[in-house]
């Protein structure tokens, strides 16, 4: 079996519970057809499980699905009826519940109507892989394995892939080509031990925070104050996310450890704690019985006292001292002082420290291949920041090596197992991350990235510390961006502000970027080195403008912003956008005059001026009111009038400062086009946004015409859309400014206060969208939401 050519069209997922049926909705994102599988119901429809468990997909928030209709693409089936349906897959993944025994029986039911190419996966969190391959017959066995997603499988990039003992290795290599690049997921190949990698980490990291919780007598909001982003971890941080993960799944995933390392060093901590078990046995679940370690009381979060069995006020903080040291930036220095300071938080922060770093140390020869799979894990199943051993070598590894010895040796540790003698001698001695790969404690050596084929296809994969990527060869660079190249002739241009956002610095560098490129270059990609890709227009950089009344300079800057987007339009040489995280406003209105944009998945467009009070004045009316004549005229409608359901939509998409969720819902919206790739991998974005630019440059690429005798909806569609606006003001859905706002949108996109059916061409709308958006920021209502999202972050509705 070639581990790039193993055809995978359709998929079965067996078990439509929480994961199953998030599995099935992630395979239909990205346009694979599923079976879902269940139980057959005992009254009425015998899919009846599988149906509402789709309708529950629909409803989910954040959503399992990246558009509405993906849903459609999931067949309902049952082990009743349908289990013949099975030979027509070739992938089927299990995800029933974390019974071997059950596991065992649905094994021996679909074992028989299984394809004989086909690939058999369990989504088991940490249910032993060969023990699960022994009730298979032994031609199954080869193609049998572990696929661990974790939840919520959209958004989370780890999937972990565990071999038995008589896993195919090439099928193995095949599926995980499958899911890097189809769906876009970041593997780690985890051994066949209890809980695999990231659980097994992840789970004791929560067991020892429970623990010094009690010994250091701290409330759990304070917990979840110190264990969040203060440490570079998800903000859900420890308590919150066993609330969302569900209490009594936290105590079977304990009992799994506790009843499967006997002779675990820290077997003693593998208990539920009382706190969880109490909570459990009341039926407090976490959030999905709207209690559990927290309870929202109202608009207020309270939290459990266990000492009065009661929810109180979450009231706790951070304290003032600990938050100082938590500011530093060396990571020795701030394990140093937490170590040094009486605070219980200090203390507590440095024991759990502490004790991950030990277990991590002992545990690694067993659980991991190395210890780049370990940090990796943990970074993209957990949301951490940086791993545990990146964060023990950032601190200073024989530093941070002698203080775990000597608290072993003080008995202050959770368990008394000695360090290995691998940290402090031998290869690892100074650390286990070196430019030639991270540290096996199996194997005594350093190992390297995975050379798979597939990952030729990541330039710039998710680096661990010690690892630096070539920085290719500059063109040119100003102090806000930088043109350069991979060593071909595709220029890349990035920009270096702050959250990419556009200045006139940036600006000035794109119509000098796009003059260089024009000269040496084949095609320029518009690529940023970090997410996201842009957040727009740099509003802070025109106030003193503004506040100074200095309104010519501000127009000027406002006409380069539209020269800026005319140039990536009618560059003599293809334009080609790379898209991943947050592309609202003005990037956005570059987006839409790139030949193409190849986006990430998890994109999210948007012109959202009218959040600030404004509207879209970088060409981006302008592209929307001719791209609803094109529509019109590719339906073949003789009428003017019918450009306008285009316009309506495109106007509703201003006008309520519309976000796409994802990228193939910016398809649907009209921020990307039916030609504009959506991939699943962003690390896989820069090369597949370089072969399209080198693709449309090798066909004889020359720029599209400027548009010419451009019908407007003029009068007749403005008064239209602002019967719309009156229902939704009189309706509350809008205040009065925001009227205000889209009444002028709905000018622009309609030509203005001309008759329907003049011909107009692109500078008129260029001039009738600048001129509205200047009238818009003389206003001193736009100002003040401009001065409040500065200050705040969020929109004003005044």
């Amino acid at each position: 079996m070639s581990s790039s050519k193993f055809p995978i069209r359709k998929v079965a997922v067996l078990g439509a519970g929480v994961m199953g049926a998030q599995i099935a909705a992630h395979l239909a994102n990205a346009s694979v057809p599923v079976i879902l599988f269940d139980l057959p119901a005992k009254e009425g429809d015998p899919n009846g499980i599988v149906n509402k468990a789709l309708e529950g997909l629909r409803k989910l928030e954040p959503s399992p699905l990246a558009t509405k209709d993906r849903v459609a693409y999931i067949d309902a089936a049952n082990y009743g009826t349908d289990l013949a349906r099975l030979a027509e897959c070739d992938l089927l993944i299990e995800a029933i519940a974390e019974r071997m025994d059950w596991k065992h029986d649905l094994y021996a039911k679909v074992g028989p109507h299984l394809a004989p190419h086909a690939i058999f996966a369990t989504n088991t969190s940490g249910l032993s892989i060969n023990e699960l391959a022994g009730a298979l017959p032994a031609p199954v066995r080869a193609r049998f394995c572990g696929i661990h997603f974790f939840n919520p499988p959209r958004y989370m990039h780890l999937v972990e892939l565990i071999a038995q003992k008589d896993t195919d290795p090439a099928l193995l290599d095949a599926l995980e080509t499958f899911v890097v690049t189809t769906l876009g997921k970041g593997v780690v190949r985890a051994k066949d031990t209890p809980n695999f990698v990231a659980n097994r980490v992840g789970v004791f990291s929560v067991l020892a925070t429970m623990a010094h919780t009690e010994t250091y007598g701290l409330g759990f909001e304070v917990v979840d104050a110190l264990t969040g982003p203060a440490i570079g971890r998800a903000k859900s941080a420890t308590y919150r996310t066993c609330d969302v993960v569900g209490l009594d799944t936290m105590a079977h995933v304990i009992k799994t450890m506790h009843d499967t390392l006997p002779d675990d060093p820290w077997h003693l901590l593998y208990r539920t704690p009382p706190v969880l078990a109490g909570l459990v046995a009341q039926g407090a679940l976490g959030q999905k019985t709207r209690a559990g370690f927290f309870r929202k009381t109202g608009k207020e979060v309270h939290v459990l006292d266990p000492g009065a069995r009661d929810y109180r006020p979450s009231t706790g903080t951070v304290d003032p001292a600990v938050a100082e040291i938590l500011a530093l930036k060396h990571p020795g220095e701030k394990l140093a002082r937490l170590r040094a300071h009486a605070h219980p938080q200090a203390q507590f922060l440095w024991a759990i420290f502490r004790d991950l770093f030990h277990y991590c140390a002992v545990h690694l020869a067993a659980i991991a291949d190395n210890a780049r799979d370990v940090d990796l894990a943990l970074r993209w199943g957990f949301g951490w920041a940086a791993g545990p051993f990146e964060t023990w070598q950032a601190a200073g590894w024989k530093d941070v090596a002698g203080w775990l010895a000597e608290d072993i040796a003080a008995g202050k540790t959770l368990a008394s197992a000695p360090l290995p003698a691998w940290v402090g001698q031998g290869p690892a001695a100074a650390g286990v991350h070196t430019p030639a790969g991270a540290f096996s404690a199996a194997e005594g050596s350093f190992r390297p990235r995975s050379t798979l084929p597939v990952y030729a296809r990541q330039h710039f994969p998710d680096p661990v510390l010690g690892e630096q990527w070539p920085a290719g060869t500059t063109i040119m660079e100003t102090p806000a961006v930088r043109l350069w190249h991979l060593g071909d002739d595709v220029a890349l241009l990035s920009f270096k502000s702050k959250q990419n956002t556009i200045g006139e610095d940036v600006l000035d560098g794109v119509l000098a970027a796009v003059q260089r490129a024009e000269r040496e270059c084949s095609s320029l990609v518009l690529w940023q080195t970090r997410e996201p890709f842009s957040l727009g227009a740099n509003l802070s950089s025109v106030t003193p403008a503004v506040q100074a009344g200095r309104w010519s300079d501000v127009e000027n800057v406002v006409a380069k912003f539209q020269q800026a987007a005319l140039a990536l339009k009618y560059s003599l040489i293809p334009t080609v956008a790379a898209v991943r995280g947050m592309a609202l406003g003005g990037s956005c209105e570059f987006i839409l005059h790139c030949d193409r944009t190849v986006a990430a998945l998890e994109s999210y467009i948007g012109l959202v001026e009218v959040g600030v009070g404004l509207l879209p004045a970088g060409g981006g009316c302008k592209e929307f009111a001719v791209r609803a004549t094109r529509e019109v005229a590719r339906g073949a409608v003789g009428s003017q009038l019918d450009q306008f359901p285009f316009l309506r939509s495109y106007f509703q998409t201003i006008a309520m400062a519309r976000v796409a969720k994802s990228a193939s819902e910016a398809k649907e919206i009209g921020y990307l086009r039916d030609a504009d790739i959506v991939l699943f991998n962003p690390h896989e974005l820069l090369y597949v946004a370089r072969a399209t630019a080198r693709g449309l440059a090798e066909s004889g690429y020359r720029p599209p015409l400027p548009a010419r005798g451009v019908p407007v909806a003029g009068r007749t569609g403005i008064a239209t859309l602002e019967m719309m606006l009156i229902n939704m003001r009189d309706g509350g859905f809008i205040s009065p400014y925001d009227f205000e706002i889209g009444l002028k949108v709905a000018r622009v996109l309609c030509g203005g206060e001309i008759e329907s059916g003049t011909l107009v061409d692109e500078k008129w709308f260029l001039d009738l969208e600048r001129a509205e958006f200047m009238a818009l920021l003389r206003n001193a209502k736009t100002q003040e939401r401009i001065a409040h999202t500065l200050k705040t972050g969020k929109p004003l509705r005044n």
